[in-house]
């Protein structure tokens, strides 16, 4: 098996999706790594057909839960219900038990809706009561979210953005995407949009995840992934820019993401082995949400995206 294999994946979400081709390639990285991902934009900028397109290329269950601030965790997760017949208590599973989960508009709920993902995306199992329940084998969180200065949202606290693989920006199309888009909107009105044929087998994909976890890696660039992110936390022996922008630094988690997603871009490139190349593209979607600036920076209009930037410069390429 090799990339050829996810084309028809790809070219189903394409075929929904105009554009936005850093978005679809980090939904395949997403796939591929078992990890979850956080999409943030605007609205209207196709951010949940994209994943919706991804849903029903892949065989599994899919379930769309829209978040509100109303919303309980037990609506997410499950609760134990009283049967007066048996005297007894019997667990109702949530949406969370699905195959892939779309939090749609995820920073519409509050702390204590949110927290209760924590422990899914951790651990792939989910607590209730004194009973602790596992989740499937292929689980993936694809949430969705306007920006945190919208009227009505929640900013997702520090915790719960390091358990995402990836944070991605959706920028609007261009003139040309646009004009596309318009097209595509009339003929899906004359021809709704039709889901694949045959989806791809969870066993394909877990086969493929497989190989693209397998890609070689040399040492020397384990080093410079770690480098990368120690660079974060102790930015000040790398440049004096760095260290009055950074607040806080990244987490293991993000020397974990880096290799794994640098594995997949590799292998989804045909390349037998991971180069430089692969980290640094990756690394803005695995950074972005791991970074904390100082109040000095924000009011100097420095964005993470500024600080990846500096920090891709100044760390040494091995």
């Amino acid at each position: 098996m090799d990339a050829t294999h996810l084309e028809p994946v790809r070219k189903h979400i394409e075929s929904r999706v105009i554009g936005q081709k850093a978005l679809i390639n980090s939904l395949m990285i997403g796939l591929l790594s078992d990890g979850h991902l956080l999409v943030e934009g605007m609205p209207g900028l196709a951010k949940t057909t994209a994943v919706k397109a991804l849903a029903e290329s892949i065989e599994g269950d899919f379930h769309r839960v829209q978040f509100t601030p109303d919303l309980l965790p037990s609506d997410l997760i499950g609760t134990d219900v009283y049967r007066q017949a048996e005297g007894d208590f019997e667990f109702r599973a949530g949406p969370i038990f699905h195959n892939i989960l779309l939090a749609d508009e995820v920073n519409r709920a509050p702390a204590k809706v949110q927290s209760a993902l924590l422990e899914a995306m951790a651990e792939h199992q989910v607590t209730v009561g004194q009973k602790t329940y596992p989740l499937p084998a292929l689980f993936m969180v694809l949430a969705t979210q306007n920006p945190v200065d919208q009227e009505g949202t929640y900013q997702l606290p520090e915790a719960q953005l390091d358990r995402f693989l990836m944070h991605v920006w959706v920028d609007h199309p261009n003139h040309e995407e646009e004009l596309q888009i318009m097209a595509l909107d009339a003929q899906q009105q004359k021809e709704p949009p039709r889901p694949p044929a045959t989806p791809m087998s969870q066993q394909d994909l877990f086969e493929a995840r497989k190989q693209a976890g397998e890609v070689y890696i040399d040492p020397k660039l384990n080093r410079y992934i770690v480098d990368l992110v120690l660079a974060t936390r102790d930015p000040g022996n790398y440049d004096k820019d760095l260290k009055r922008w950074s607040r806080f630094g990244a987490s293991p988690r993000a020397s974990i993401a880096l290799s794994r997603c640098a594995k997949v871009q590799a292998w989804l490139d045909g390349d037998k082995f991971v180069t430089p190349d692969h980290i640094q593209r990756v690394a803005p979607n695995i950074m972005r949400h791991r970074i904390m600036l100082t109040f000095e920076a924000e009011a100097d209009g420095i964005t993470s995206g500024h600080f990846i930037e500096r920090l891709l410069q100044v760390v040494a390429i091995p």
